[in-house]
């Protein structure tokens, strides 16, 4: 069974840029080609078990398995030594990656109290977008029950567009909710 929202991509969103950029090629059209989910888990230097929760918590969320990431650097300050673990990080291509797109702008992100829509000041310049997420709790697959403590996470859309201006176009239209409509 295909994602909808793949469907949506195919069969709305690629006439529309296709028609709003006059591209020569359908290749040329944007797509995301990967979502990077990040989670730091700054108190893990003190409680190592805060990993394996942080890496169970993203396996949940995304329905893929999460590895732990371990520090580059030793920093006495912070008492961390290298190749400490110290997060998760979890990388979603294709069928998967489409439908945690969908859960995220359905489900989850409606969640989030005052939610006005997400920022358009992610874009890093060369059209990926990354989005700041405050509560893991957001997501429905997480039970409020079982959590010992709240944590964040980054999440980044890795797309092909050249500009801004094209991904900005390419998640609006697959339904990402940003603040202000009129750009």
């Amino acid at each position: 069974m295909a994602a909808r929202l793949k469907e949506v991509y195919l069969n709305k969103v690629v006439p529309s840029l296709m028609e709003k950029f006059q591209y020569k090629s359908i290749m040329q059209v944007p797509k995301i080609t990967k979502i990077s989910i990040n989670k730091g888990i700054g108190a893990a230097v003190a409680d190592k078990k805060l990993v394996d929760v942080g890496v169970e918590e993203l396996g949940i969320i995304t329905g893929q398995k999460a590895v732990a990431t371990k520090s580059k650097n030793a920093i006495s300050n912070f008492k961390l030594r290298e190749n400490m673990p110290i997060g998760a990080r979890v990388t979603l291509r294709g069928e998967r990656m489409y439908e945690f797109f969908d859960r995220l702008t359905a489900v989850a992100l409606p969640r989030v109290r005052d939610f006005k829509g997400v920022s358009e000041k992610g874009f890093d310049g060369r059209g990926n977008y990354t989005l700041g997420v405050k509560e893991q709790i957001i997501f429905p697959e997480i039970s409020i029950e079982k959590i010992a403590k709240i944590t964040g996470m980054d999440i980044t859309f890795v797309t092909t567009a050249k500009t801004d201006e094209e991904s900005y176009e390419l998640l609006r239209q697959l339904g990402m909710p940003f603040s202000n409509i009129n750009k």
